[in-house]
C-alpha cells in the first residue's frame, strides 16, 4: 500500500456576489462556498468529508492529493473519514471484497465488514486500525499547527 496524505489543495476565489467559492481540483465534485474565507474553509472541510464518503460508498477510487500550488490552501479530510478512506484504499489495492475482508478479520458476518467500510457508520477507530494491521498497513496521525 502506498503512503497517502489525506489533505487536499483547494482554491478560494470570490464570485460575482462576493462569496468565497472553494474548488478542489483533485475532486471536481467537491464545490462549496462561504461568506468569508473562514466560513468557506469550514464548509470546505465538510464538503471534502462528503466527497470522500461518497467515493467510498460508491466504491470509487480516491485520488491522491496533488501538491498544493502557491494560490491554494490545504484542507484535511476529517480524521474518522480519513481512517475509513485508508481502509477503503487498502481493500481496493488488495482486490478483495467485503466477504474476504470479513473472513480475514475473523468476523462471523459480511455485515460487520460492510459497516467497517461505511463512512456513515460510526466504526470505532480501534477496529479500523486493527483491520488495517491485519491487511498489512498502519494508520498514522500527525498534529500540525494551524497557519
Amino acid at each position: 500500500m502506498r503512503a497517502f496524505d489525506f489533505r487536499y489543495p483547494a482554491r478560494l476565489r470570490r464570485d460575482g456576489a462576493g462569496r468565497i467559492l472553494v474548488k478542489f481540483r483533485d475532486l471536481p465534485e467537491a464545490l462549496t462556498d462561504g461568506a468569508d474565507a473562514d466560513e468557506a474553509l469550514r464548509e470546505a472541510a465538510d464538503c471534502l468529508d462528503e466527497a470522500i464518503a461518497g467515493r467510498i460508498l460508491r466504491g470509487e477510487p480516491i485520488p491522491k492529493p496533488s501538491a498544493p500550488r502557491h494560490d491554494e490552501r490545504v484542507v484535511p479530510v476529517p480524521a474518522h473519514t480519513a481512517a475509513q478512506a485508508a481502509l477503503h484504499l487498502v481493500v481496493r489495492d488488495l482486490g478483495i471484497g467485503k466477504s474476504e475482508l470479513a473472513r480475514r478479520l475473523g468476523y462471523a458476518s459480511e455485515k460487520d465488514a460492510r459497516r467497517l467500510l461505511d463512512p456513515r457508520h460510526p466504526s470505532k477507530i480501534e477496529r479500523i486500525e486493527a483491520a488495517l494491521a491485519v491487511l498489512g498497513s498502519t494508520l498514522e496521525v500527525r498534529l500540525r499547527k494551524i497557519a
